[in-house]
């Protein structure tokens, strides 16, 4: 069958133009044009030049074409064709182990799809777990410290209660609690102190600007008044004097405010802080102490003797913490009173001295105090705004 359909296409006309290209091709040729290209996509480069030797002979049997050329012009060599088909018969057989070659390489890529896939899947299913135990493990730790705040809060707050019904004991240093409501009290008369004095400064600082205004408008009118230009010279003179010695003055109490609230608001104020962590600690030292105790008149089975171990381990915990605590406050006590007693000795004096000094009229004396105490005044005019800022 393969004889007949060589022979045909032996005798078929392929017309061509003038140029010797071809007008239009038979199916039987496309098909040999299709082998060929097979042939040609697995010889290596040898085959090729062995098929290029054993090509159609220009002096056998030909084709007469009906093209426009002359009688040699459609000449084409056909006598080869059957050796060609032979040739392409024994390549085509040749194919086959190529595309078994091909085959079993596709088939490799498709078994290594999966398991790179699979690969990935566990990466991530790794990197999932790993997330989870991790989110897990913040979720446990959060709901332990939950719990032992609650207990904490259980213990303390019937602690608390007990104490106040009568029906509980306290741990109490009478010595340190004496001490503590000494500092109190001391706190909420120094705050009147500061108070008063805050309440003084601002009067005071009215006062000296009523003064010079006072002035400013006496020394207008001398001016202006020439009848009555020495008396209202006299009168600006003192008004200015007066408030040249005010500012002097508010800058004495000024500083004694400051030094005052340093004292009361940051001073003790820590060391209440202190003594509010040490009460705490108190109370949650009394709360496992009764509960420990609480534990030591029950029966004694393995389980409450589990229970009294732990119990046992917080009570020590918690009265570490009251010791080292109460040991605190009571070495800040002691440097709150000598740090006290120094300010207000030095703050007292310098009060009493630039009062006196004003008061009787001495500018020196006054000025003097400023010095003593290393007092600094603010320029004139230094607390009114700028005229940027006015703008």
């Amino acid at each position: 069958m393969a004889d007949s359909f060589m022979g045909k296409a032996a005798t078929m006309e392929i017309p061509i133009n003038s140029n010797g290209e071809t007008l239009a091709e038979d199916d039987s040729l496309e098909q040999v044009g299709h082998m060929a290209a097979k042939i040609q996509w697995t010889l290596d480069e040898k085959d090729l030049q062995q098929v290029m030797v054993s090509g159609p002979n220009l002096n056998e049997t030909s084709i007469v074409s009906g093209g426009y050329g002359g009688p040699a012009g459609g000449i084409i060599p056909t006598s080869s064709i059957k050796d060609l088909r032979m040739k392409s018969r024994g390549q085509v057989v040749g194919l086959v182990p190529s595309q078994s070659a091909a085959s079993r390489i596709a088939n490799q890529n498709q078994t290594d799809q999966p398991f790179t896939g699979s690969g990935m899947h566990h990466s991530n299913s790794n990197q999932n777990m790993s997330v989870e135990e991790a989110n897990r493990g913040v979720a446990v730790e959060k709901l332990d410290s939950v719990k032992k705040w609650g207990i904490n809060t259980y213990k303390c707050t019937k602690q608390m209660f007990s104490e106040r019904f009568g029906r509980g004991s306290r741990t109490v240093d009478l010595e340190l609690e004496a001490q503590i409501d000494v500092l109190r009290d001391t706190k909420r008369k120094y705050e009147s102190v500061l108070r008063l004095t805050s309440a003084l400064t601002s009067h005071f600082y009215n006062m000296v600007q009523t003064q010079q205004a006072l002035g400013d408008t006496f020394a207008d009118l001398s001016q202006k008044s020439p009848e009555l230009r020495d008396e209202f010279g006299y009168n600006a003179e003192t008004q200015k004097l007066l408030c040249r010695n005010g500012e002097a003055l508010l800058g004495a109490i000024n500083f004694f405010v400051s030094s005052i609230n340093t004292l009361v608001n940051k001073t003790m104020e820590d060391t209440l802080m202190t003594i509010k962590l040490y009460e705490a600690a108190r109370l949650e030292f009394d709360a496992y102490r009764a509960d420990l105790e609480e534990l030591s008149l029950g029966p004694r089975d393995a389980a409450t003797m589990v229970r009294i171990e732990v119990s046992q381990q917080q009570y020590q915990v918690q009265r570490d913490k009251y010791e080292r605590l109460r040991s605190d406050v009571t070495i800040k006590l002691k440097f709150l009173e000598e740090n006290k007693v120094k300010v207000m000795h030095k703050q007292l004096l310098l009060f009493h001295n630039a009062i006196s000094a004003y008061f009787a009229g001495n500018q020196q004396q006054l000025e003097q105090t400023l010095r003593q105490f290393n007092v600094k005044l603010k320029p004139p005019g230094s607390d009114k705004p700028s005229w940027l800022e006015e703008s």
